[in-house]
């Protein structure tokens, strides 16, 4: 069974389907791409974290010196400022 349905539009019912659909369209990706750019932050976040303080006090041990709270705040701005 082959049913064919013919309408005819008129010029503003058309163009009003038209831009209804483009924003639609618009919509559905925005909503779309907002949720795939949450996944992908959210894993970046888990495979790198970032530097907190305990790492750079860390990383001074391991350096075979202990770090006065000043160095780990020079560090810390440094490295917030480096991004």
């Amino acid at each position: 069974m082959n049913i064919l349905l013919a309408t005819s539009f008129s010029a503003g019912g058309l163009a009003g389907m038209l831009i209804g659909v483009i924003l639609g369209a618009l919509l559905v990706g925005g909503i779309i791409g907002f949720f795939i750019t949450r996944i992908v932050v959210k894993k970046q976040l888990k495979e790198n974290p970032p530097i907190n303080e305990k790492q750079i006090r860390a990383m001074y041990m391991s350096m075979g010196r202990k770090p006065s709270e000043a160095d780990i705040k020079k560090t810390m701005n440094a490295m917030k400022r480096g991004k």
